[in-house]
């Protein structure tokens, strides 16, 4: 490695950029695996809990608290997943941003269970100086390069949002909830406008260079990476006490609904998002969009994690609202976000999706009234109806080219 990590850091051209991920970048992506069990293990505590249980309202304010934490977790991981994917990894400069970002992932991690109360400093700092070590850390490595003024941009911007994640640590949980929303909402906006920064500029994404198949990658790794949390949840679920008949087969369900996302995901569309990619006039374009498909998609494995648990241990139970929305919300948000991938790739949408998706929504009211058994059986139901309709619409044809409408 000794070789290939001397020298000032430059973008990869995208036709050199090497296809797989790195070691490292695996080793990345474990902190994550952690990470989002605290997520499900969060949102669990925040819907069974008494006040929760009761009021709807209580159970909508803990999952926007959990989703807000998710969207964090997910800004790290794009951050660092998007600088792999234009620089050599090989490189120390890259490598330390990927370790720094591993670290504080896993501080983030053990912090999110009492993110709003006693936890909420470390939480903040711990996203702080992931966001802005990576930018000052390739500024320096990029030197005289056109690409540090953005990374610039990418400090200044991080800096000032770090202000309201630290100010907000230190208040109490309801204006720390809209100090970091809004310092969320402003990275996020300024992501989308090219990290503008008055008298630095801003950039266009058309132009941004990256390594397509690298990228695509490492969206269908994320994507395995929240799919493997949602067997974990209901593995641990499970193995917490002596269930019984219907317990076991609320996890019978459970894994079957797992098995039917996978296939779902990797129907032509989820193998081939690299070869879409590369063949998108601006390949950053098709990432970026691929980014926020992938975001929409792991919402949905994480509620529907969340789901697995509720079902595991009140199989007999009538649902209330909430735990009702999680169930069939979570397939529904999935199925969603794989509409928009299909897009992405084909330039189109199966019917079978939204078809679902509608089938998903008008069965939750009857479904109240039955237990929750009930609910996971149609959220079953529903994806391997998409399963079958996709498998008989490649049985026999050729495999189906990506075309990017990007």
């Amino acid at each position: 490695m000794g070789s290939r990590a001397a020298g000032r850091l430059e973008p990869v051209p995208a036709a050199a950029a090497p296809g797989r991920a790195t070691f490292l970048e695996l080793f990345f992506d474990l902190a994550y695996v952690f990470a989002l069990t605290r997520i499900s293990a969060r949102a669990f505590e925040d819907l069974t809990s008494a006040p929760a249980r009761e009021h709807s309202w209580a159970a909508v304010t803990g999952g926007g608290k959990t989703l807000l934490l998710l969207l964090a977790l997910w800004s790290v991981w794009q951050g660092t997943a998007w600088t792999t994917s234009r620089y050599d990894p090989y490189k120390i400069p890259l490598q330390t941003v990927v370790l720094t970002a591993l670290v504080c992932g896993m501080v983030m991690g053990v912090a999110i269970p009492r993110a709003f109360s006693q936890a909420g400093l470390m939480f903040a700092l711990a996203y702080v100086v992931a966001q802005v070590s990576r930018p000052v850390i390739l500024s320096l490595a990029l030197g005289p390069h056109p690409y540090r003024r953005l990374k610039v941009r990418m400090a200044v911007i991080f800096a000032l949002t770090g202000v309201l994640w630290i100010g907000g640590a230190m208040l109490p949980t309801n204006p720390q909830v809209v100090l970091w929303a809004a310092a969320l909402a402003i990275e996020y906006l300024a992501a989308r406008c090219g990290w503008p920064v008055p008298g630095l500029g801003r950039s266009t994404i058309s132009k941004w260079e990256i390594a397509g198949e690298h990228l695509a990658e490492r969206y269908q790794q994320f994507f395995l990476v929240a799919l493997g949390e949602t067997i974990l949840v209901a593995g641990f679920a499970y193995s917490r006490g002596a269930y019984g008949s219907r317990h076991g087969w609320a996890f019978a369900l459970a894994l079957a609904t797992s098995i039917l996302l996978w296939r779902i995901y990797v129907q032509r569309a989820g193998r081939i998002l690299g070869e879409a990619v590369t063949k998108a006039r601006h390949p950053a374009t098709i990432g970026r969009s691929a980014a926020d498909t992938h975001l929409v998609m792991v919402v949905g494995l994480s509620a529907t994690a969340i789901g697995y648990e509720l079902l595991i241990e009140h199989p007999a139970e009538r649902f209330p609202p909430a735990w009702l929305a999680v169930v069939l919300g979570g397939p529904a948000l999935f199925l969603a976000g794989r509409a928009r991938f299909e897009y992405e790739v084909f330039g189109r949408v199966s019917p079978s999706r939204w078809i679902a998706v509608l089938v998903l929504a008008a069965a939750a009211v009857p479904l109240l009234r039955l237990p929750g058994l009930a609910a996971a059986a149609v959220a079953a139901l529903a994806l391997g109806a998409v399963a079958v309709a996709d498998a008989r619409r490649a049985r026999g044809a050729p495999p189906e080219p990506a075309a990017p409408p990007f």
